[in-house]
């Protein structure tokens, strides 16, 4: 009984020393930088944002961002990388909606769990998917595009960055939801997508906000955004809801995660310092420029965001038909 006693007071001990040793850490993080894995090339919405919050971020802890770049597979390769890091609040990934809610359901196999993985930390922002058409288009409201669909069934086309791209995926809740049969058109990338529908040489997209300069210079015109409230950046385009095609949200999000095991006092301080960046005039500016829509909340509300997106999804790459190696 004596043992057990002293073996349950060393336990109590040990983790009593465990919880102080974690408290101290986060009383001096950081002290040393940070870095950021984005599983995705430079240039894009991903990283954009990560270079923007991060730099933001780093002038309010004291420590500068390492943005580390490894993109390849559907953002699954940097994710895995990031997993598999030392949880010291040192490593963190920047989370969007591929690796951590669609492809789960999209590919065979991944080398890593996205809930078990990783702790959420911060909901940062997303972009939403807009219906554009070539400046040209006879095409002038999302009713327009829908009756031509049902004249035509299976001879209108609609352009994507790839299989499986957010804006696939958007086009396939699209043509669900509006009941026609429209015909997808691939490409290597959204920059070539939007090449050939600014030329008139497809009929439509919905695409990201990457397609902001080619509505302004007037080669697309914006029909909807897909979310549930009309984007500052296009003011005067009504959401899907509004064009008469309700329940249609397709959305590229972004947010930050550490690796599994990662102490949750620095996941604590990390999110405070985040919301307080998201908050900033300069961070909602510099968002605003790319119709992107800010985030911010708790931890765990991020968390519940993936799962609930996770599940949407499964049912939309079922409808796709997509599985991918």
């Amino acid at each position: 009984m004596k043992k057990l006693h002293a073996c349950l007071a060393a336990a109590v001990l040990l983790g009593t020393q465990a919880t102080a040793f974690a408290q101290d850490a986060a009383a001096h993080y950081p002290s040393q930088p940070i870095k950021l894995m984005v599983p995705w090339p430079p240039g894009g919405g991903v990283d954009t944002t990560a270079r923007i919050v991060s730099d933001l971020l780093g002038q309010r802890l004291g420590q500068p961002f390492v943005v580390d770049n490894r993109g390849g597979a559907g953002g699954n390769i940097g994710t895995e990388l990031a997993a598999r890091q030392k949880p010291d609040g040192y490593n963190l990934l920047m989370s969007s909606i591929s690796p951590n809610a669609v492809n789960v359901s999209m590919y065979s196999k991944l080398g890593f769990d996205p809930v078990k993985d990783f702790e959420p930390v911060i909901y940062v922002s997303a972009v939403p998917n807009i219906l554009v058409v070539p400046g040209d288009s006879p095409f002038k409201t999302v009713k327009d595009v829908i009756d031509a669909a049902r004249a035509n069934p299976g001879k209108l086309n609609y352009a994507s960055g790839g299989v499986g791209s957010s804006q696939h995926l958007a086009a396939v809740q699209f043509a669900a939801a509006a009941k026609i049969d429209i015909v997808h058109v691939p490409y290597k990338g959204t920059a070539p997508a939007e090449a050939d529908l600014a030329a008139g040489h497809v009929s439509f997209m919905l695409d990201t906000t990457t397609c902001l300069p080619f509505i302004a210079a007037g080669k697309m015109r914006a029909l909807a955004v897909a979310s549930k409230q009309r984007n500052p950046a296009l003011p005067d385009v009504p959401t899907l809801d509004e064009a008469g095609l309700p329940g249609v949200y397709a959305s590229s999000w972004y947010g930050i995660s550490a690796p599994a095991g990662t102490p949750k006092a620095i996941i604590a301080k990390l999110n405070a310092e985040a919301n307080a960046v998201l908050k900033s005039p300069e961070f909602r500016k510099r968002m605003l420029a790319f119709g992107a829509e800010v985030g911010g909340g708790t931890p765990e509300e991020y968390g519940r965001f993936m799962a609930s997106e996770t599940q949407r999804y499964a049912d939309i790459v079922r409808l796709s038909g997509v599985k991918l190696d």
